[in-house]
């Protein structure tokens, strides 16, 4: 092992070693604000960051980031917590779409049925798809993640200064929560920043970095904004191997608000939710799989699995949220690699004929 220290390592030694007391101090402070707090190690650590910042005295650009980055995740953390136990959508699409399109249309349809289904609509809080999506879901419905940019800009009609629009300086922090809240993922055409996003989440959803949710690229009924799209996937990605043919399975086409949302809630029939557990993939679901469906399982998704093994549980204990213990579970030591695959399993979990018919939910 080199005898040459990380500077953080090495700023951690001095703080124990060097008399300052700032160990001692933090730990005060933590004791003070958060005693009894299961995350009292955890806000320590951030506090610690900050003072390694300190210590080195980076430039002030560095500082005044890191500053906005807390703020903004606090402000943000703060905000949502109202609206916690929502199911919610993500609607991305152009902000120049004509409000007398047929896309705009389509939207505003969208958002009034994922409202009627009692979910939440989220956007970019700006005009054309964004507007419309929120104009069918209503302000209790909607929340908005606006983006504050150096031109005269602001949120849209519906969402305007009310605790559901949420302001972002950076980029990067508003893109965390359009995926961070989702519990789906809706895509209508739009420009740069449209295909941005539709690129980033499914890179994060393929590589396993975000949670596993629905992707449904929609677009009118004669529509061919995505149909492109696909066939470049197809011709350019899936034939040259740079994706494998199961990453489609990630997302899904639908021609009419309709079809997306029974997409979504096909998506939810018997999927719950998911996690890690001690290397062990865990896969929540309403109802039990019968055991015909868990042969067929260890039969068609054995390569999910790194020992082939998949196990059903009725329940389960030493979940953070209560209310999860219930539910019985799929688990797997997933091999962490084709989510696409993975995805068709949820598919399949979720097919009636799998199912026992006592609801354990």
């Amino acid at each position: 092992m080199s005898d040459e220290l990380d500077p953080v390592d090495y700023l951690s030694r001095h703080w124990q070693t060097g008399g300052s007391g700032l160990q001692q101090k933090v730990d005060e402070l933590i004791g003070m604000s958060a005693g009894k707090s299961e995350n009292a190690a955890l806000y320590r650590d951030m506090i610690l960051d900050v003072i390694r910042m300190a210590q080195a005295d980076r430039n002030r650009w560095d500082a005044k980031i890191m500053l906005q980055t807390i703020r903004e995740l606090e402000q943000a953390f703060a905000r949502l917590e109202l609206f916690k136990r929502r199911r919610k959508v993500t609607v991305f699409g152009s902000a120049r779409t004509h409000a007398d399109s047929r896309i705009y249309s389509l939207a505003r349809e969208m958002g009034s049925m994922l409202s009627r289904h009692d979910y939440m609509t989220i956007t970019g809080a700006g005009g054309g798809i964004m507007a419309a999506a929120h104009q069918g879901a209503g302000l209790d419905n909607s929340l908005g993640f606006n983006i504050t940019l150096p031109f005269e800009q602001r949120s849209n009609d519906v969402v305007h200064n009310t605790d559901h629009d949420l302001p972002f300086k950076f980029f990067f922090l508003r893109k965390l929560f359009f995926v961070k809240e989702a519990d789906a993922l809706i895509l209508c055409p739009g420009g740069f920043g449209t295909l941005d996003e539709t690129l980033e989440v499914l890179t994060l959803i393929q590589t396993g970095k975000s949670p596993m949710v629905p992707i449904v690229l929609l677009d009118v009924a004669e529509g061919t904004y995505w149909e492109g799209l696909l066939q470049f996937f197809r011709e350019q990605l899936s034939d040259h191997g740079y994706i494998h043919e199961s990453d489609f399975n990630l997302m899904k086409l639908a021609h009419s608000p309709h079809d997306a949302m029974q997409e979504i809630l096909r998506f939810y029939s018997n999927y719950h939710s998911a996690r890690w557990n001690k290397g062990v993939y865990l896969l929540r679901m309403h109802r039990l799989l019968t055991e015909q469906a868990m042969a067929q399982i260890g039969a068609e998704f054995s390569a999910l699995s790194r020992d082939g093994v998949f196990k059903q549980n009725a329940c389960a204990s030493g979940e953070e949220d209560p209310e999860l213990c219930t539910l019985p579970r799929l688990s797997f030591p997933f091999n962490g690699r084709d989510h696409g695959r993975l995805r068709a399993l949820i598919d399949f979990i979720n097919r009636e004929e799998n199912q026992e018919n006592r609801d354990t939910a």
